[in-house]
């Protein structure tokens, strides 16, 4: 890959990882948040909960729209409001003007997810396609690993302001990195602009996209469960110290980035069909061993965590790319469909495992066993299907 390519690469990495920053950075503070604002924990949690309602949504408004505009122009839009709402951000007065920012941060930092995915369609094909979104998707999740880390740090020597500093001096340097990217789409949609967004429902009805994103939106719900109840599994079940239980969570975090990594490896000898099915299957043992043995310990439970692990971010470069295959046209529309259902079920993974947090371990298992042998069942039925567009490179086994 030529120096073009590889800044190309780290470019749709960055402006792929920032919106993640942007939840991850500021969670240090929140504390020192509530008793700034004078306000209670589960207000100032809502900066947190809206920006992830408006920044699904900006998703799906964003991607439409750069196959009217351009991938570049809406690209600009997103990251300027993104970058201007950081900045008031840092000079909010009150807990409910921190919100309001948040939220039109949160619609902003839409854009990028968005067009990222779309342009990867448009400059790269078959292989080299899948292998770059493995390559971005690795660097995209070392983001909420490092991201609480700096925070900490930036809040030893300033106040939690300095955050939202941060994140402007992000967006700034995303868009400066944008401006010298030609525009990579060549046709553009004719049509209005509410027309645009409407191409939503279009891609929605080809049945080989739908039948797809059924099946591999559903991967993350059990990683997410994971995320969501760690702390309660490893401090409050296991007896750990917050100290200790951030170690177990970097293991696992460890094995979210060498997922992409590994299927990199074995995409040169096996198809990419062959590795989904494989990581369906690990989904499903590892929710097995979960199950039997994860409540004996915690070295055992993240034992048993690491192989689910890396098989649901180990699938996610072969789906997406699969998944942008069966859409010639609408690619915006289309990855904004990937990107906003893959966040609802992971949403819907929290949600699950917040009700019952007397049993997660059991919730995770279940949620595991389950994605992973529906989700391998309805991969061998569909993989074949007349329906399904079988790329040159995505031999069936």
């Amino acid at each position: 890959m030529n120096f073009s390519k590889n800044r190309m690469l780290a470019t749709l990495a960055f402006i792929s990882a920032f919106p993640p920053l942007s939840t991850d950075l500021y969670l240090p503070a929140l504390p020192q948040m509530v008793e700034v604002f004078g306000t209670s924990p589960a207000k100032v949690n809502l900066t947190l909960s809206l920006f992830f309602i408006f920044f699904a949504i900006g998703i799906l408004i964003w991607g439409p729209l750069s196959e009217k505009y351009g991938r570049k122009p809406i690209l600009y839009c997103g990251l300027v409001i993104y970058t201007i709402s950081s900045l008031l951000c840092s000079a909010a007065h009150s807990c409910d003007q921190l919100i309001l920012f948040r939220i039109f941060q949160a619609f902003g930092g839409g854009a990028a997810t968005a067009v990222s995915t779309a342009m990867v369609k448009d400059l790269y094909s078959g292989a080299e396609r899948a292998r770059v979104l493995a390559v971005i998707m690795a660097m995209v999740i070392i983001a909420p690993v490092v991201a609480p880390i700096m925070g900490s740090l930036l809040l030893i020597i300033a106040s939690w302001r300095a955050v939202f500093l941060a994140l402007t001096g992000f967006g700034v340097l995303a868009l400066l990195i944008v401006i010298p990217l030609e525009e990579p789409l060549a046709r553009r949609y004719q049509g209005s602009a509410l027309r645009s967004v409407g191409r939503l429902f279009v891609v929605l009805k080809n049945p080989g996209f739908s039948m797809l994103l059924c099946v591999f939106s559903a991967a993350p719900m059990p990683l997410m469960a994971f995320i969501a109840g760690s702390s309660y599994v490893y401090i409050q079940g296991f007896g750990l110290s917050e100290q200790v239980f951030s170690l177990f969570f970097a293991a696992n975090a460890v094995c979210a980035m060498l997922g992409p990594i590994l299927y990199i490896r074995i995409s040169k000898q096996f198809s990419p069909a062959s590795i989904i099915s494989v990581c369906f299957i690990v989904l499903a043992a590892g929710g097995v061993m979960v199950g039997l043995a994860g409540p004996s310990s915690p070295f055992i439970f993240a034992l048993a965590m690491m192989p689910a692990t890396m098989a649901v971010t180990a699938m996610r470069a072969p789906s997406a790319h699969l998944m942008l295959e069966q859409q010639q046209q609408d690619t915006g529309s289309a990855s904004s469909l990937i990107n906003f259902c893959g966040m609802l079920a992971g949403s819907l993974g929290m949600i699950l495992v917040s009700g019952s947090t007397a049993h997660i371990i059991a919730t995770i298992s279940a949620m595991q066993i389950g994605v992973g042998s529906l989700g391998f069942l309805c991969w061998r039925l569909m993989k074949n299907s007349r329906r399904i567009v079988q790329t040159k490179d995505h031999e069936t086994p």
